[in-house]
């Protein structure tokens, strides 16, 4: 007996909990339709619950300055590391760190005993091939000795006189001397210093003028020309601008870049720019107007830039992924050259996770807006 009223409470206990899940499945679904904006007609109609809300602006043209940037690296007209040919022994510093010289001035004079020597033999031969010249000249002169042994002896002297040459000249390889003006860097050579071929004794720049190389994109070339001005900042001179001109563009293009190389000169009478600084030029060729999107509008994957654009379909707006090709970027707006058309509406806030194709509602169009107003997506002062 005991046994049977357990059963039976245990399963009226199972067929109560049933009875209370049912009942909690029943009121979900029942009351689903009493959500606000649930019914066919509100905001959350068909639709409506999933439609992502969105900020949209109107292409519109913009001007554009014809402007190019760039960074480079700035070198001296000339630039040089002083080196020795030979391995020798430095005797004497003729110059000191941070000095202006000329062209030509002596910088380092190297060990050049044997060359000194042999300066001195070689004055000793001409002193001797003189006097034997003159006297089988005065000699052949008097009948006494044969003309061909004078003339053996002028030969002889004009050998002595090439050989004192040579040994002056390389008594003076002995001595480095500036190849052109320029400013003499930091050196740490002193007399008794080993120097080896190749390795640097001082360096010599000519900061008169100062040369910056940079790319110009090819799309640019009919912009830019020899003569063209062009303004330049250097990251450690703030708030400086320098005046320059292009001096040269290279007659190729890169292959892989597309881009063509230009060389700008500044004077630099002051030596504020100093060679090895990074600078940012910049061109300017007048301006233009093209059409316009804002960068926040513009997303970019790999090398591919795209747009969503509002479209409407039946009753919704749907997001529609547009490929563009992009240009300039300047003040908050990015060239578009292809892809979009003027008045077409793009975009511009609640990108965030949008797919092609999702429904999208229209931030400040509410149900009683015409399409007039709404229904273009259009907002005042979107245009750029």
């Amino acid at each position: 007996m005991n046994f049977a009223k357990r059963h039976f409470f245990l399963a009226a206990a199972v067929g109560l909990v049933v009875l209370m899940v049912l009942a909690v499945l029943v009121r979900a679904l029942l009351g689903g339709g009493d959500d606000k904006g649930g019914g066919p007609g509100g905001p959350g109609g068909p639709g409506g619950g999933r439609a992502q809300t969105v900020q949209v602006v109107a292409v519109a043209e913009r001007a554009f300055v014809n402007q190019i940037q760039a960074l480079g690296v700035a070198r001296g007209r000339r630039s040089v590391d002083i080196t020795s040919s030979t391995t020798e022994l430095i005797t004497r510093v003729l110059f000191s760190d941070g000095q202006a010289v000329r062209v030509g001035a002596p910088l380092v004079e190297l060990q050049a005993r044997e060359e000194d020597a042999g300066i001195v033999t070689a004055r000793a031969n001409l002193a001797q091939a003189q006097r034997d010249y003159d006297r089988w000249r005065d000699l052949a002169n008097r009948g006494v000795a044969p003309r061909v042994q004078a003339e053996q002896a002028e030969s002889a002297l004009a050998t002595a006189q090439a050989s004192l040459e040579a040994a002056q000249a390389r008594r003076g390889d002995r001595v480095i001397r500036a190849p052109f003006s320029g400013i003499i860097g930091l050196s740490t050579v002193t007399p008794g210093t080993l120097v080896n071929p190749g390795s640097t004794i001082a360096t010599l720049d000519d900061i008169s003028v100062i040369r910056v190389d940079f790319p110009v994109p090819e799309r640019y070339l009919s912009l830019v020309r020899t003569g063209t001005p062009i303004i330049a900042t250097a990251d450690a001179l703030p708030g400086e601008t320098f005046q320059g001109s292009i001096a040269l563009i290279d007659t190729r293009v890169d292959q892989t870049t597309r881009a063509v190389t230009a060389r700008a000169e500044f004077a630099n009478a002051g030596g504020r720019l100093r060679p090895g600084m990074s600078i940012r030029v910049r061109v300017q060729e007048g301006r233009r107007h093209a059409l316009a999107a804002p960068e926040a509008a513009v997303l970019f994957e790999g090398d591919q830039a795209f747009v969503y654009r509002a479209v409407s379909s039946g009753d919704e707006t749907q997001a529609q992924r547009v490929v563009v090709e992009t240009g300039a970027v300047e003040g908050g707006f990015i060239e578009i050259l292809s892809g979009v058309s003027v008045g077409d509406q793009i975009i511009a806030g609640g990108l965030n996770r949008l797919q092609p194709g999702a429904p999208v509602r229209v931030e400040g169009q509410g149900e009683g807006q015409g399409q007039g107003q709404g229904g273009s997506g259009r907002r005042e002062g979107a245009r750029p």
